[in-house]
């Protein structure tokens, strides 16, 4: 059998030549015949690493899959997610017996590893099975996995999607659903945060959110309510005809402030309990200057960006915790409370120093983190000290904990994490994802309009 050494080598070498060939001295015919062959071939090369990754196992010391997949690779932690489902679904599954089973889509993994198919076909098929209901019989499920199959070899994604639109109406032709069939389709994720500080979000509600909603639009959304515009805005009663009248926000931009009023109007409530030792409500870091001039950005425990003079305005509704910081040194100048207890106290400053989980590439923001001992934990004769605490989601607190890492404070009060000798692969060192301006602080500054560039 043919060493990995080797394969490496073989594979690098035949991708060094394809580098270097020349597509000028090919005509259109034979370089549409030299594409197809490389996707052909880059589809192959998908189907053995989704393989490879099918093959993974938890050991000791590794941290969430995903993650570690996601750093070893330098992929995002949601494409490492993906290409974990992927591989759940196309590779050849293991039962508790140690006998080899199918895989949950055989027809499509045939395919995948010929090299036919590529993410996109992929993605249809699996929506398809998604969104089908339960009571459709095992036998018509695998007729249909078979036949999305087939066509996909010879359709493009977007060809084969209208398939499976038709196919879903063959299989369901009364469009019936159970409740099961709605509750596993609910569902709210945040897209990704925009340069403006924007950020959409995709809502798929059942009919019971729906019929909540309903009530509470008509109120809160109604014109002259929940108004940010005004200088009090109406949020208990009715708005008065004058306020009503000036109102020129769309009536989607009614229901995004009715919204933001009905969770402001919950945070902090003692009836909501704690979350991680703290009350339920916003923390936030600044910095004095910044709040002085009413500019910059304040950070939340959950990474988001607030404009300053947006912390200011929710001060004046409720009360949330605020860090604030000396921008030139760092040193900590004041903490704004509602409760004076010394285990919450440390906790807002470890927000405010962290902001998340400390492991390097780890994206668990402070509010989803618990406090770790950086040095000695507490069982062993630790002290809590808040120059020896530092955050942590619980996973990676367990790696401490069992998995062999080590971690402690540096001079400048980041958290090192150390990983098991025998794991080189693993990334050791500092977390620098929820503080970017850190990968920063060495780049040269921008060229500006009057230093002639180009």
């Amino acid at each position: 059998m043919c060493s990995i050494e080797a394969m490496r080598e073989g594979l690098t070498a035949a991708v060094d030549t394809l580098v270097a060939l020349d597509f000028d001295a090919l005509d259109p015919p034979e370089r549409f015949a030299v594409l197809e062959w490389m996707e052909t071939q880059q589809r192959r090369l998908t189907a053995v690493s989704h393989a490879g990754v099918a093959r993974l196992e938890r050991f000791e010391g590794c941290p969430k899959l995903p993650m570690a997949l996601a750093d070893v690779l330098r992929i995002s932690p949601t494409e490492a997610r993906r290409r974990i489902k992927d591989a759940e679904q196309l590779a050849l599954r293991t039962a508790l017996t140690g006998e080899l089973l199918p895989p949950l889509l055989p027809e499509t993994a045939k395919a995948w590893q010929a090299g036919q198919l590529d993410g996109e076909h992929l993605e249809v098929i699996q929506k398809f099975f998604g969104h089908l209901p339960g009571h459709v019989p095992p036998v018509e499920v695998e007729w249909a996995e078979k036949s999305l199959a087939e066509h996909a070899v010879n359709l493009r994604p977007d060809q084969l999607a209208k398939v499976a639109t038709q196919l879903s109406l063959v299989l369901n032709p009364d469009g019936v659903f159970s409740d099961k069939d709605r509750a596993h389709q609910r569902g709210f994720t945040w897209g990704r945060r925009r340069a403006d500080g924007m950020r959409e979000g995709k809502l798929v509600a059942d009919p019971e959110l729906q019929a909540e909603f309903e009530p509470w639009f008509a109120k809160f959304a109604a014109p002259g309510m929940c108004n940010p515009d005004d200088e009090n805005p109406a949020v208990l009663g009715e708005p008065t005809d004058r306020a009503a009248a000036r109102d020129s926000r769309s009536h989607a931009q009614r229901k995004h402030d009715a919204l933001k009023a009905l969770v402001r109007g919950r945070l902090g409530d003692p009836k909501l309990g704690q979350h991680n030792g703290l009350p339920v409500t916003v923390i936030a870091t600044a910095t004095v200057q910044d709040l002085q001039k009413q500019t910059g950005h304040a950070v939340t425990a959950g990474g988001t960006l607030l404009p300053i003079p947006d912390l200011i305005r929710m001060a004046t509704h409720a009360y949330h915790y605020l860090a604030l910081f000396d921008g030139v040194n760092g040193r900590a100048l004041w903490l704004g409370r509602t409760k004076r207890v010394a285990s919450a106290d440390q906790r807002i400053i470890l927000h405010a120093k962290d902001r998340g989980c400390t492991r390097p590439g780890c994206d668990a923001p402070g509010y989803h983190s618990v406090v770790h001992h950086a040095a000695q934990d507490w069982k062993n004769g630790g002290n809590t000290d808040i120059n020896d605490l530092t955050l942590a989601c619980p996973p990676d607190n367990e790696l401490v904990e069992t998995g062999g890492w080590d971690t402690r404070i540096l001079p400048n009060g980041q958290t090192e994490w150390i990983p098991p000798p025998g794991l080189p692969m693993l990334r050791g060192g500092v977390n620098n994802y929820h503080h970017p301006e850190r990968l920063l602080e060495n780049d040269s500054d921008p060229p500006s309009e009057d230093s002639g560039a180009a």
